[in-house]
């Protein structure tokens, strides 16, 4: 009895800290831009499908989880913070809706199967992105116009998330066999 409980709290903190790397991944991402056209790309939207990818869709959704919750007491986790704003604030400004976007592309990438062809998985990959995008531009548009959420919001940065979703998708069987480590 003694013995399966003392496996149940090593596997929870095994958990937790993978957690914590992957919330500290997504940080990075997000603080790091790289020269695009027509705006400078951050990797965060790669991040968030390679963590659902790599760790599940369960524990993909707890890391994402604890990064908004990072956030959400203030710590600059987020791209363009703490200039731009930290903490609630930050998170209900236009880019709310992304980041609770990263929510539902983490489980999705998590839950599909992507052990068929790389084009079914290109597919499945842009669908869990495209989450982001269902939430992100209602709320963009909802406090700066339909107008501006096209251009920004979309507009701007939809051939960096291209590149990204196809980088993913190359590297997507290989991502999976992180599974069998967690």
């Amino acid at each position: 009895m003694e013995l399966t409980k003392s496996l149940q709290a090593q596997k929870i903190l095994k958990y937790i800290i993978i957690a914590f790397i992957g919330s500290i991944l997504l940080t990075i991402s997000a603080k790091i831009q790289i020269p695009f056209y027509p705006v400078p790309m951050t990797m965060q939207t790669f991040m968030v499908i390679f963590i659902g990818i790599a760790f599940g869709w369960k524990l993909g959704l707890a890391t994402v989880a604890l990064y908004l919750a990072e956030g959400a007491i203030g710590l600059p986790v987020f791209a363009g913070t703490p200039e731009k704003g930290i903490g609630i604030a930050y998170m209900v400004s236009t880019t709310g809706g992304y980041l609770f976007g990263f929510l539902v592309a983490v489980f999705f990438a998590g839950f599909v199967n992507l052990e068929k062809n790389i084009f079914r998985n290109f597919f499945l990959i842009s669908f869990a992105v495209s989450t982001i995008y269902l939430f992100g531009l209602p709320w963009l548009a909802y406090l700066k116009g339909w107008d501006i959420a096209y251009v920004y919001g979309f507009k701007q940065v939809i051939l960096s998330d291209i590149l990204k979703i196809s980088l993913i998708t190359v590297i997507s069987k290989q991502t999976l066999k992180i599974r069998n480590f967690i």
